[in-house]
């Protein structure tokens, strides 16, 4: 990629992420985005077609970023200890970013979205699960209950957050194994 690009977009992003920090999504203006980034309107265009596809675009990096640092989300099902501890390392990599773009009435997005993704991969290697309502819904349950869990409580020891988790999870699994 074009250097200037690169250099264009970032700043870009960070303005976004400085203005997304303080405000709601709809109260971002592109012209004060803009002004933030020292660019003009015109190149902002160049690169996205509103707020909202920026947004979204930083949203679903987040999301692969977090994804990819799971590097055995069927550890799910079978080894809960290693998949808390790898969920926890890439919730605590991704944490301050997620919590910025996630923020207000678009909380929901990541966990839904994070949600079906990952139960792609496991159900990848998991796929009589997809068949089991129970086995599925469990899945959902503890993919929700981890997220809420941690970032409710992620002022806490985060080793005691994610040790309590796993020892949720495990029961939870145990009930349909």
């Amino acid at each position: 990629m074009d250097l200037r690009i690169e250099k264009t977009k970032k700043s870009i992003i960070n303005a976004f992420l400085q203005l997304r920090s303080q405000k709601t999504l709809a109260k971002i203006t592109i012209k004060e985005l803009s002004e933030l980034a020292k660019i003009n309107k015109a190149t902002f265009y160049l690169h996205y077609h509103d707020i909202y596809d920026l947004s979204e675009s930083l949203e679903n990096e987040i999301i692969q970023s977090t994804l990819h640092a799971i590097e055995h989300p069927e550890a799910i099902i079978n080894d809960n200890k290693m998949f808390t501890e790898e969920l926890t390392k890439a919730f605590i990599s991704n944490q301050q970013l997620i919590k910025i773009l996630f923020r207000d009435n678009r909380s929901i997005n990541f966990v839904t979205i994070f949600e079906k993704k990952l139960k792609e991969l496991i159900l990848d290697v998991h796929p009589e699960y997809k068949e089991s309502p129970e086995k599925n819904m469990a899945l959902t349950y503890l993919i929700y209950g981890g997220y809420y869990t941690y970032f409710k409580y992620s002022e806490y020891d985060v080793k005691l957050i994610f040790e309590l988790i796993g020892k949720l999870s495990d029961k939870i699994i145990e009930l349909y194994e």
